[in-house]
């Protein structure tokens, strides 16, 4: 019974490794449109304005984020389970994604305050966590 539960776990895995795979791919398709488009428009390549900066940054960070995530999974193939240090680094990056394209006139102060406990949170907790496992070597 555990091992066809196994192998089931090893094809949905598989499967979502996959998918992943297709949406990173198709987002830096999109990305390299998007950045044609931005820089096509008049006056033709030219520096960008400040929120068409901000809407690339987000998506190139969106796509790093896929791409954490696709070797997230890789290593849970490989191993058989999570590396957390893996996830930690990716809901990092998230983070900073939103905190880079927040519209900040428009944020509630104590979002803000949230978000920069969960910004400490992460990183004192990776921090930890190499730490300890450099002490453990």
């Amino acid at each position: 019974m555990n091992d066809l539960i196994n192998r089931v776990e090893k094809f949905v895995v598989l499967i979502l490794l996959g998918l992943m795979l297709v949406v990173v791919i198709a987002g830096t398709i999109e990305l390299v449109f998007i950045i044609y488009d931005a820089m096509a428009e008049p006056p033709r390549y030219l520096l960008l304005d400040i929120n068409e900066l901000l809407r690339i940054f987000g998506f190139f960070l969106l796509i790093l984020i896929g791409l954490e995530l696709v070797s997230s999974i890789k290593n849970y193939l490989a191993d058989n389970k999570v590396h957390v240090e893996l996830v930690m680094v990716v809901a990092l990056i998230a983070v900073s994604r939103k905190i880079i394209v927040i519209d900040y006139d428009k944020t509630d102060p104590v979002t803000l305050l949230g978000m920069a406990a969960i910004i400490i949170a992460l990183s004192a907790g990776y921090f930890l966590m190499k730490r300890g496992r450099a002490i453990a070597d």
